[in-house]
């Protein structure tokens, strides 16, 4: 986990840590127009401001300084704190950032922070936030551990919150849609005997977001640009009123041999999607 500076997001750092000895082949400017998009000096700023909190008091932070309103429907479906058991929350992802926060701030709060996410690891360089995370970078040198990562999640002693769709929303034929959800909560909750509990966040991204995301996939671009932009779409859209619904909790018994994984897995979209 990072220490928390005046500079505890620095482009060049990252890019260093990805790219290696490769990253002195990206250009100055290119390295400014990535800091602008990732609005580096605003993220410190926050981080500079937050660098005494940590887990869920620092995700309220965030809501607060968002300007988040949290219109929160079915919060009487969220399991009893005391009820022993553990629970897999999964949630369609509109946003890909601000859901994410928001999700961790309502269920942290009710769970007394007893909460991991499986998420990309690049939010690992976010300190307030690097405690709750169980990362994942399917695509750089943890893709060999990235079951095991999934492992130590399901079988810690702490809640999980998954986004299944793995990248946020996408919009195809002018309907805001989740890709279809990888199967991984299915298996893995059946194997721990978590029941799994559907969250439904309202909210979009810009149309500059979308447009972006299919340009690239018509011309066969397989790196994710898009999420380079998710950052100005946070700032985009703050001070908004977002809809967050719980649906009930559905047994893991539920998930049996009449229907493989992946078609449970799109029972649980489809009922999402519903509430």
């Amino acid at each position: 986990m990072n220490e928390i500076t005046e500079k505890t997001i620095d482009v060049r750092q990252i890019l260093n840590g990805k790219m290696g000895a490769k990253a002195k082949y990206v250009p100055g400017f290119a390295v400014k127009w990535l800091e602008r998009i990732l609005h580096q000096d605003e993220v410190n700023g926050f981080l500079w401001d937050n660098r005494d909190l940590v887990g869920v008091p620092w995700l309220e932070s965030c809501v607060k300084y968002l300007g988040m309103t949290l219109d929160i429907v079915g919060e009487e479906n969220l399991p009893e704190p005391g009820d022993g058991r553990l629970y897999t929350f999964v949630s369609n992802h509109p946003l890909g950032g601000q859901d994410g926060v928001a999700l961790g701030a309502i269920i942290g709060r009710r769970y007394d922070g007893r909460f991991r996410y499986l998420v990309n690891d690049l939010l690992m360089n976010l300190p307030g936030l690097a405690p709750l995370c169980i990362p994942i970078n399917k695509t750089g040198s943890q893709s060999r551990s990235f079951p095991a990562m999934v492992e130590a999640g399901f079988r810690g002693d702490n809640h999980v919150i998954m986004f299944p769709a793995g990248i946020c929303s996408r919009r195809n034929g002018g309907v805001i849609h989740d890709l279809p959800w990888k199967k991984t909560f299915i298996t893995k909750s059946v194997e721990t005997h978590r029941d799994v509990v559907p969250i439904h966040f309202g909210g979009r991204n810009s149309d500059f977001f979308y447009n972006l995301a299919n340009a690239c996939k018509r011309l066969g671009i397989k790196f994710n640009v898009a999420m380079l932009f998710l950052a100005d779409e946070m700032y985009k859209n703050r001070n908004k009123t977002f809809r967050v619904a719980f649906g009930k909790p559905i047994p893991w018994q539920t998930f049996d041999k009449s229907r493989t994984p992946a078609q449970w897995a799109q029972y649980v979209q489809d009922i999402v999607y519903r509430l």
